[in-house]
Formats: structure tokens, sequence, C-alpha cells
């Protein structure tokens, strides 16, 4: 493997996580895009990515982006912001006043074009992020068409409220619900989708908290879309359903949470093996679930990747490659992005010398050239291997004749190891790894 050599430096970063997949059923899934089966993701703040803040000012760093290995580009929402009860001085990209147009602070429909075109032409894909749950207050269906929303007993339009999977009640006052009863909305809302399909040239959505709005929508709204072209659809959600017939790919939220309790001493290799053995849903086989160290609700809400993960970062970044499913990066990751990004207001990435680009390169290539490393049924199994030390985590994965081995030291504390057909034993630092793939 070329690139082994990058990883190994870096090793030093970091600590563990997680693998879910290897017990789950064969049931219904979508059909996946050719080109998404060794994808990894690179998620864009496009408000926050450059000091202009611009479309083309992303575009621009494409051929960086091409050369670290990055296969599907992520806009977050590029649509115009609500200006009625906003937050902040900028207000919520997730809080849309228009569907079919583009924020002008970002740039115009042609520029969003032009980006696309030239993805493309670099072997790249792009995706927008798809708020279909609720618009901002000032949106025009909410004049237009008021029966398109939720109401409450006085038949008002009321500010998004729920009850998250916590258990606890959420409410957002910059945006209001819409109302899937009303069978006019799918229509509206599947057109308005449709439209940067077609018009812009996307190549499919993520859709920011899918489980809010009915599966049905989604499994309609996928089947229209893939009439067009063949779309990749990313879900904010969990629910094994979802990939059923709408999405791609979907969250592996426990993971992360799995992840962040072993960098802090919480959990270790024992925890890992538990959820290998017993994931708290089954999914289909050739679901992908997407492994991410950050994103940009992590990173504005609950911190930087030293706030989360400390020195065990980079080997949690190298898990979140190995098992199964498909890796996100958060722009900015590859500078070792060290502030929270404000979510409201300007606060542009500091790039700095982009030390982990390296990094990030070998891993994109290490999953690319090895198809046991591959999305969802393309990729192996996981299998635990033992290396005479239950303080390590340690497996394989397999597709026809290529293996990848990986041992990693989710401890803070130098360990021991053996591998079978090694003459003796090895020592792994802590909080690093060793990858071992095919000549």
């Amino acid at each position: 493997m070329k690139k082994l050599a990058t990883l190994l430096p870096l090793a030093a970063l970091s600590a563990s996580l997680f693998a879910p997949l290897a017990a789950h059923a064969d049931t219904g899934a979508v059909k996946h895009p050719a080109w998404t089966r060794s994808s990894n993701i690179y998620e864009v703040n496009l408000r926050q990515y450059s000091k202009e803040g611009t479309l083309n000012a992303f575009a621009a760093t494409l051929p960086r982006l091409k050369q670290m290995g990055v296969d599907i580009v992520w806009l977050m929402p590029v649509h115009p912001i609500g200006k009625k009860n906003h937050k902040g001085t900028l207000g919520s990209y997730y809080a849309v006043q228009d569907y079919s147009a583009v924020n002008p602070d970002y740039g115009s429909m042609d520029d969003l074009r032009k980006l696309v075109k030239q993805a493309h032409a670099l072997g790249m894909h792009v995706i927008l992020d798809w708020v279909g749950n609720h618009t901002a207050w000032d949106h025009p269906w909410a004049t237009q068409h008021p029966d398109w929303y939720k109401k409450n007993d006085k038949g008002e339009i009321y500010s998004v409220t729920f009850k998250n999977e916590a258990g606890e009640m959420e409410e957002w006052t910059d945006v209001i619900g819409l109302d899937y009863g009303n069978k006019e909305l799918w229509k509206g809302m599947t057109d308005a989708m449709a439209f940067w399909v077609r018009e812009a040239g996307i190549d499919g959505f993520r859709c920011d908290a899918a489980g809010l709005v009915p599966t049905e929508f989604w499994n309609q709204a996928r089947a229209q879309l893939d009439k067009i072209k063949p779309v990749f659809m990313l879900a904010e959600w969990d629910e094994p359903a979802l990939h059923d017939k709408a999405f791609d790919a979907s969250y592996d939220w426990p993971l992360s949470g799995i992840m962040k309790k072993i960098a802090k001493g919480q959990a270790g290799a024992a925890e890992l093996k538990a959820w290998l053995a017993n994931p708290p849903k089954a999914y289909p086989r050739d679901a992908y679930r997407l492994q991410f160290t950050n994103n940009h609700d992590l990173n504005s809400w609950q911190g930087t990747d030293k706030d989360l993960y400390g020195p065990a970062y980079g080997a949690m970044a190298v898990l979140s490659y190995t098992l199964p499913g498909i890796p996100l990066v958060y722009n900015g990751q590859e500078a070792r992005l060290e502030k929270k990004l404000e979510f409201f207001e300007k606060d542009p990435i500091d790039w700095k010398s982009y030390e982990l680009e390296g990094f990030y390169a070998g891993l994109n290539q290490l999953k690319k050239e090895n198809p046991a490393l591959w999305n969802g049924a393309s990729g192996g199994a996981v299998q635990l291997l033992d290396v005479g030390n239950e303080q390590l985590f340690a497996f394989k994965r397999q597709q026809g004749k290529n293996t990848v081995r990986v041992i990693v030291n989710p401890t803070a504390t130098l360990q021991k190891y053996k591998l079978a057909g090694d003459e003796g034993q090895a020592v792994l630092k802590p909080w690093r790894w060793r990858i071992i793939v095919p000549e």
C-alpha cells in the first residue's frame, strides 16, 4: 500500500472507534449509484470555508480536494436564509427562505452550475443539503400555501416543536413545520428537489432531520429523482426503514457516541466488540452508515477534534475509514481546525498549513485501493482478530483476494500484541494503530 507510510507517522495523533454492520440482514435496500461504492464524503460550510464565503471561492479549491482524494462534495444549504425571526446576524443555513434560489451571499445559480460541472470534470460528485421538514417564516409557501404548514389549536402556523430522540422537547424558533398530511406538499417538495438535479446537475441530497418527514415521502421522491439520473441520498437519521427505498446512507450516531467515550477513557475495545456482536438496530447488509469524527453540528455545538478526542483523534479517523460505512471529513479537519465555527455569524476557517491533508489523502487512497474496505455489501464483513491482548481492538476485512488487517490501541498506555505469523511480540504506543494491506 503506497500511502501506508503517510498514515503511520500520524499515528501519534489518535484514539479508537467502533464498528456496526457485521450481523446485518440482506433484506431490501436501494440500488446505489456505482460511483458510491468506494466513495468518501467531504462536507462544505460555504459561509465559513473562505473569507469570501462564495461558491466561486470554494470551486477554486476543488483541485486540492481532488488531490486529497475527495469523491463526494456535500454543500451545506445554498438557499437564501429567512429574515423573519432569524438567529444571530446572518441566520441559520437551515432556515430556508426559497427552495428554488441560491443565496446571493454565496453567488448565483450559474456559479453553482459551473462548480458542479468542474467537480464532474474532476471525477467528483456534488450533493446539496436539503431541508424538507421546515422552512423559514418568510418562505413564499407560508403565504401562497398556508395549508402546507402545521398549525396549533388556534389554527396558527407555529415554530417547529418536537420531541427529540432523548425524549426532550425542542423548539426551533426561526422555522415553521411543514404538514406532510397534505399530499399537494409532496408534489411541491419533490418538484423543488428535482429542479436542482435538472437545472444544476447535482448528484443527490443530504436530507436534514430526515426522520421528521414521512418515509413514504422520501420513497416516492427518490423514485422520481432516479428517473432524471441515479442519485445518492444521505439521511440525517438512523432508522433502518429509510434504507428500503429512499436512502443510500444514514448517520451512525450511536457509534459516534462510543468513539467519544473511548477518547475520554470511558470505553475501550470491549465496547467496540460488544457493538459488533450486538448492534442496536439491524440494517440491510448493503446499507451505508455515515462514519464521522466531526461535522457542522458537532463542531459548532460540541467541540473541535481536540476538544472531543484529544490525542485519540487520529485513530478515530482511521477506524471511521476502515470499519464498515462511508467516511466523512468536515472542512477544516485537514488543517487541524481548532475552533468551534459560529453558526449564525461569519467565522471563516483558518487553513494554516493543511497539516493533516496527507493523512486524509492516505486514508482516502487506502479505502479506494482495497475492496475489503468498500461501502455496503461491496466491502468485507468485520472479523475480529486475537492478538493476545484484550485492551487492543484488532480486526480484518476481506473481499475476494483483498484483505486488510487493522490493530488499534484505544488506550492511553503502551500495549503489546502478537499477530499470527509474527515471530515475537510487537508494541503499539498509546492511541496508535497498525494497518496491514496487501503488497
